[in-house]
């Protein structure tokens, strides 16, 4: 049996729930510059990531590696089951930048036509 074959990685939030838009994007930054060296040092092959602000500064950070031509890693996106009709913040920002964008909500895919929908997945 396979043990300790995985490590957590903690970055700071990106927003708190209520958090006023403009401070957002001083706390957007900050987990940037976490995400950064991390996704970096990691190289990881693929970020798949479920709907949380966090996951914008990390996707962005492995675009940087693909722009920059280290590494090319998948992105994957799911938005929250609760996106019933729109898209959540980070569903908008990450709808062009990612390499698969899942909803969960057959709705969403008819507004959104590069989206994936197979049912239920999170």
């Amino acid at each position: 049996m396979v043990r300790n074959w995985y490590t957590v990685h903690w970055i700071p939030r990106s927003r708190e729930v209520g958090q006023s838009w403009t401070s957002s994007v001083v706390s957007t930054i900050y987990s940037l510059l976490y995400s950064v060296p991390l996704v970096f040092q990691l190289k990881p092959g693929v970020v798949l990531c479920n709907g949380p602000g966090t996951c914008v500064p990390l996707c962005i950070s492995a675009l940087m590696l693909r722009i920059l031509g280290m590494k090319k890693v998948l992105i994957i996106y799911i938005e929250s089951i609760c996106r019933v009709e729109t898209l959540s913040l980070s569903g908008k920002i990450l709808y062009n930048l990612s390499d698969y964008f899942f909803v969960q909500w057959s709705a969403l895919q008819k507004k959104y036509p590069k989206a994936i929908y197979l049912g239920r997945l999170v």
